[in-house]
């Protein structure tokens, strides 16, 4: 108890304190009050594609193969009437563990599907050169295991591929060798944010095989995010044009788009399509071990750079293992797949799906604003090469400008086209190889930092 002399110094200290957290006070109820009355992005659906209606409340979690090459395989926990879709899932590079893409993993198994999550890099081990092959072998391995498993009941008609980041252009390889037999063809190909593309054998990243070997019935959709969107766009534009067998109105180019108009803002970023689930995590779902090796066998294992993950490669992984599941998830990423799947099994081409408006909606706040829009177009065919004289060479530069937001992205001047299918002048070849989609010097831009 204070009291004597010193009761009018305390009282003055208190009063000068109180004044002087005041302001503090203040500020901080000024900056949660936008929070606490923000609006809130959606939740996930209660039905339809992209929801929550599951036809198994449960999922069986396994793996095939050994700790060095295995496959994870996830499906409901009941016996269904007939065979299950295969939904083959190839990671980003350095992503090996399920569980960073475990609550989607979770709504495909949920929904019905038989999901493959054929683990094709052994970190530190593997090259990227050699990731398309070993995918191969794991998933024709895992489907004859699971071909006669009561649960698992694989349909081979009925496959396919979702890819991120360097997933992406395996999955595209894993398609155009679907005619050796090891894995079946599939109806669907969905990439995001695809990258890690090799322009020749020393480079670090994934070499395509010859794409033009792609079945012309496969629907292939790439999407890309509008943060750091560039590399994605010339790998999805390259991916799409070398997949020439394909047709058009089989192929679409998306785009998800941050929104921050209420709390938390949804941002379309490279780890995006992460929606980590512990369930899922590896250390839970243990493989079998290698066999010991015989000792006599010669060990031709040579470590190589790109072996190791880079930074940003490492970065990345981390970010998929600390992203939120959100709405850009449930309505980009999981209906857009949904919608897609259903329409390939049926045959339909993915034109069809842009005639469905609920196919780029996003739904709303709580605010009843709208969630901004997926875009979506169908890629333009190629133009036919120009067999007749070639006419003088304007002086007139007369190129549309390219839009920093925009979706254009100019071709090489090697026979290929812009996206509006125009034949690029020889004036126009400096700014065409600048923003090359393709092969020579500038190839390597188009490589996703990623890998």
């Amino acid at each position: 108890m204070i009291s004597g002399p010193y009761l009018a110094d305390w009282k003055e200290f208190e009063t000068t304190m109180r004044r002087s957290l005041l302001p503090v006070l203040l500020l901080g109820a000024a900056l949660v009050a936008p929070a606490a009355h923000a609006a809130t992005p959606p939740q996930q659906p209660t039905q339809g594609p992209g929801g929550r209606d599951y036809t198994s409340s449960e999922v069986v979690k396994r793996a095939l193969g050994t700790a060095s090459s295995g496959t994870f395989v996830f499906h409901g926990n009941d016996e269904p009437s007939g065979p299950r879709p295969v939904v083959v899932f190839l990671h980003s590079w350095g992503a090996v563990n399920p569980g960073l893409y475990g609550g989607w993993i979770d709504h495909l198994a949920r929904r019905g599907n038989l999901v493959l999550f054929p683990r094709f890099q052994e970190v530190n081990r593997s090259r990227p050169a050699d990731a398309s092959n070993l995918a191969e072998d794991l998933i024709q391995s895992a489907l004859a295991e699971l071909a006669n498993d009561p649960k698992a009941k694989p349909d081979k008609e009925r496959v396919a591929f979702i890819g991120h980041s360097a997933g992406v252009p395996i999955a595209l390889n894993l398609a155009a060798g679907a005619g050796s037999g090891k894995v079946p063809a599939p109806k669907l190909i969905f990439g995001l944010m695809p990258g890690g593309i090799a322009s020749n054998e020393k480079e670090r990243g994934i070499l395509l095989r010859d794409l033009s070997a792609v079945d012309p019935a496969t629907m292939i959709i790439t999407m890309s995010g509008d943060r750091d969107y560039i590399p994605s766009d010339r790998a999805s534009r390259l991916l799409l044009q070398e997949a020439s067998a394909v047709p058009s109105s089989r192929k679409l180019f998306m785009r998800a788009a941050s929104d921050d108009h209420g709390y938390p803002a949804l941002t379309t970023t490279l780890a995006s399509p992460g929606s980590p689930k512990a369930d899922y995590d590896a250390s839970a779902i243990k493989l079998p071990p290698d066999p010991p090796r015989d000792p006599k066998q010669r060990n031709t294992w040579r470590w190589s750079a790109d072996m190791s993950l880079s930074g940003p490669q490492t970065i990345l992984t981390q970010q998929l293992g600390s992203n939120g599941t959100d709405a850009l998830d449930f309505l980009a990423f999981w209906k857009t797949f949904d919608l897609a799947s259903d329409a390939a099994f049926a045959g339909k081409e993915a034109s069809a799906l842009l005639r469905d408006p609920k196919f780029v909606d996003m739904s709303t706040w709580s605010d009843g604003w709208p969630v901004k829009r997926l875009s979506a177009q169908v890629p333009k065919a190629a133009a036919p090469e120009s067999k007749g004289e070639p006419t003088p060479r304007r002086k007139l530069n007369m190129a549309p400008p390219e839009s920093k937001h925009g979706l254009a992205h100019r071709a090489d001047p090697k026979g290929r086209v812009d996206e509006r299918g125009t034949r690029i002048s020889a004036s126009n070849d400096a700014q065409a190889q600048e923003l090359s989609i393709g092969s020579g010097s500038k190839a390597g831009s188009l490589r996703d930092p990623m890998l």
